[in-house]
């Protein structure tokens, strides 16, 4: 179960790194389905993973041609307080709910949902009008926004960001990506601290963590020493096979909790 985990930290973090959408949108989905994990386990190690690798591909794109915008660093504080709030809504359905099999399904549900919403915006991308929003509140409560999804969801930031900044900013492919990773950067590190100093880190494995965490800076190393020589062309194909394998994978993992959910009522 390792190696198959491991291996798609790899291939989520190139993918995540050139992309913009973090490698989280793909590590969850995937321990859903391949673990028997609980869903803050996931989201645990999903989050630090997806942390590290953005940490490690912003340093690699430091002096890149694409530069973080201005009014992004807005987006960013408000996708960090979103983050903190989105932690607490998923301890308080977690709560309420008592099983964990019902947290992960209003998980992939909503993943179900933003995917299929992103991948029919990206389609008809070129027929919609963008805007290049610059009140700030507007622009740190779409952060905010996306704050609570990435946290809930413990996708670190997904593909939603990449819709927004190019609905809400008008950024190209590229530029948007970047900007994403500096988004989620902001939204996991306050999520993380806010699990710690509340003392809500689950029990996990740490070698696996340590793995994840080690594959996820191989990940962005290589995944920005390979946007460096794809055209936005080449990145928006990436992202739409990525969609289409995240939809698959979501709605598996809902049809799996549905059932797991029934079973007890059947008996």
């Amino acid at each position: 179960m390792i190696s198959s985990i491991v291996i798609t930290v790899l291939i989520a973090t190139i993918v995540g790194s050139i992309s913009g959408i973090g490698g989280g949108v793909l590590i969850k989905p995937v321990l859903d389905a391949v673990t028997s994990m609980s869903a803050s386990q996931i989201s645990f190690l999903s989050g630090v993973t997806v942390l590290t690798m953005t940490i490690v591909s912003l340093f690699r794109s430091r002096n890149g041609e694409q530069k973080i915008s201005g009014i992004t660093v807005f987006l960013a504080i408000g996708a960090a307080i979103g983050g903190v709030a989105g932690k607490n809504i998923f301890d308080i359905i977690k709560k309420a709910a008592g099983n964990d099999a019902m947290v992960s399904l209003i998980q992939n549900i909503l993943m179900v949902i933003l995917t299929v919403m992103v991948f029919i915006y990206t389609l008809e991308r070129a027929k919609i009008k963008t805007f290049e929003v610059r009140n700030k509140t507007v622009v740190v409560i779409s952060g905010f926004v996306l704050g609570v999804f990435s946290s809930f969801l413990g996708i670190g930031g997904g593909p939603i960001n990449l819709m927004i900044l190019s609905y809400l900013f008008s950024m190209d492919t590229k530029t948007a990506a970047l900007n994403s990773l500096f988004v989620i950067l902001f939204s996991q590190i306050l999520s993380l601290v806010t699990t710690i100093v509340t003392g809500n880190v689950p029990e996990i494995d740490w070698v696996m963590l340590l793995l994840m965490m080690c594959f996820a800076v191989v990940g962005a190393t290589v995944g920005r020493s390979l946007s460096k020589r794809m055209s936005p062309r080449s990145v928006d194909i990436l992202f739409m096979i990525l969609m289409a394998v995240i939809i698959g994978l979501s709605i598996y993992n809902c049809v799996r909790y549905l059932i797991q959910i029934s079973v007890p009522f059947s008996d």
